[in-house]
């Protein structure tokens, strides 16, 4: 089937292949800005709170391979019906820095790259709960097993999520405040006046454009405040332009478990979410084939991979529904080619390079609205599904989930046996909710009766004009 009548395009061969192949780079921009993103953030958070930065694993090198491989691999659980790419998922920034900043027990004096192969440890034990809730939702039906993970409890999480990261943007800011607004600035112009490709891609052109200012200043002589340069281009000259990314096995502590699986949690209701947007751009209900068991299977089967060999977490992304959106294109064929120019881009080193030369005040000033959307997703989600705050039980699960998500700041630490176990703010806060929502009376409920709301869950910047 080629044309419909609604003019989409659901095989793209028809097009020829010079349009295919600029199809696929427009996918593989759409995802790139916020996929890089994260490992240039989780390094960050690796080298400030061990004093040395990170040399394998969570790299962009080994983020681009992960994101390409991992959408391949989605394609494959999913029948190859569904068009979508897995790319970093910013819900684990919360992790990867908790467990950047543990300093007890075997975690004490523990250098950049184990304590990081100990994080993705963490993340494969989240990527095997969604083959967990896979199962479930097979034997059960989804909307039983939605019931547990309501709006009131999911929203709060994904609000905390982003808020526990604000001190993080503050602190990179700060060490250029002129770039910090630069990036942020241009961010918000081409999500609120951008047009045609260039309104779905605001944090790749907030980069760029940031980047661009920040060459130029650093030509003219000027200085970070502190006195230090403000890019190094050092890495660079060194860097080959062919070679393998440097990949690192996971290691596995109950700690660093406790602190990245039930991040899982939220994800998971950012992958449900992306499936309605996709299934309601498409024309199709993927949720209901090939199944939203299916499709959780390919996100978890892509993420465990992914931490197993010291990349982040993956996601489906909002920014290439975007991106079918605008194209009308939806022949997934289209998908798995920018999973191809991905996983080729991270055997060129020399592009790595550059990209880690990125100054920390651009990453702060991107952080600024990546952070916030992320909490105002979570308060979009409560709109959206119109939850009644009124109601005491509601108000009651919300505020519990608020303090034990913003106020265990170091966690709940304690031992058994001779183990010393960590649970985090969000872990706390995320247990905390989901019980009181099955003990406490009242739960109301139901798993698409809203579908507007449902669709509310994932973590982009998209216009829907």
């Amino acid at each position: 089937m080629g044309d419909t009548n609604d003019g989409a395009v659901r095989d793209a061969k028809k097009l020829g292949l010079p349009k295919v192949l600029i199809l696929g780079l427009q996918h593989m921009f759409a995802m790139f800005g916020a996929t890089i993103l994260v490992p240039i953030l989780v390094s960050g958070y690796f080298a400030d709170a061990c004093g040395e930065p990170l040399t394998r694993g969570l790299t962009v090198s080994v983020t681009l391979f992960c994101a390409g491989f991992g959408t391949l691999l989605f394609h494959v659980c999913s029948k190859f019906k569904v068009p979508a790419f897995l790319g970093s998922s910013f819900a684990f920034l919360g992790g990867f820095s908790t467990v950047a900043n543990l300093d007890t027990g075997k975690f004490a004096d523990m250098a950049a790259n184990d304590k990081v192969a100990y994080a993705c440890g963490g993340v494969v034990v989240a990527g095997a709960l969604y083959l967990v809730m896979a199962l479930i939702i097979k034997l059960v039906g989804v909307n039983r097993v939605m019931r547990f993970l309501p709006p009131v409890v999911t929203g709060p999480i994904i609000i905390c999520i982003g808020l526990s990261l604000a001190p993080s943007a503050i602190s990179n800011a700060s060490t250029n405040w002129w770039l910090a607004v630069i990036a942020l600035a241009v961010i918000i112009i081409f999500n609120i006046w951008g047009k045609g490709m260039f309104k779905i891609i605001p944090i790749l052109m907030g980069v760029l454009i940031s980047y661009v200012a920040a060459v130029i200043m650093n030509a003219a002589g000027l200085t970070n405040p502190d006195g230090s340069a403000i890019i190094a281009f050092e890495s660079v000259k060194s860097a080959s332009f062919f070679g393998v990314p440097q990949f690192q096995f996971a290691k596995f502590d109950l700690t660093s478990i406790l602190v990245m699986a039930p991040i899982a949690i939220a994800a998971m209701m950012e992958h449900v979410g992306d499936m309605s947007a996709i299934s309601a751009t498409v024309g199709k209900n993927f949720i209901q084939d090939p199944g939203l068991h299916r499709t959780l299977v390919g996100d978890g089967l892509a993420t465990a991979f992914a931490g197993a060999i010291g990349g982040p977490a993956n996601t489906t992304y909002g920014e290439n529904t975007g991106v079918l959106e605008l194209s009308k294109v939806y022949d997934p064929m289209v998908i798995r080619l920018a999973a191809v120019f991905a996983i080729v881009l991270s055997f060129i080193p020399k592009f790595a390079a550059v990209i880690s030369t990125m100054p920390s005040a651009i990453i702060g000033g991107v952080s600024f609205m990546l952070y916030g959307m992320i909490s105002a997703i979570g308060v979009r989600n409560v709109v959206e599904n119109k939850v009644d705050l009124t109601r005491s039980r509601n108000l009651i699960i919300a505020g519990v989930i608020f303090v034990c998500g913003l106020g265990f700041s170091n966690g709940i630490t304690f031992t058994i046996g001779e183990t010393s176990i960590t649970l985090t703010a969000l872990a706390i806060a995320a247990i905390a909710g989901i019980l009181l929502n099955a003990i406490l009376p009242g739960n109301d409920y139901q798993f698409g009766a809203n579908p507007d709301g449902d669709q509310s869950r994932g973590v982009f910047v998209k216009s829907k004009e």
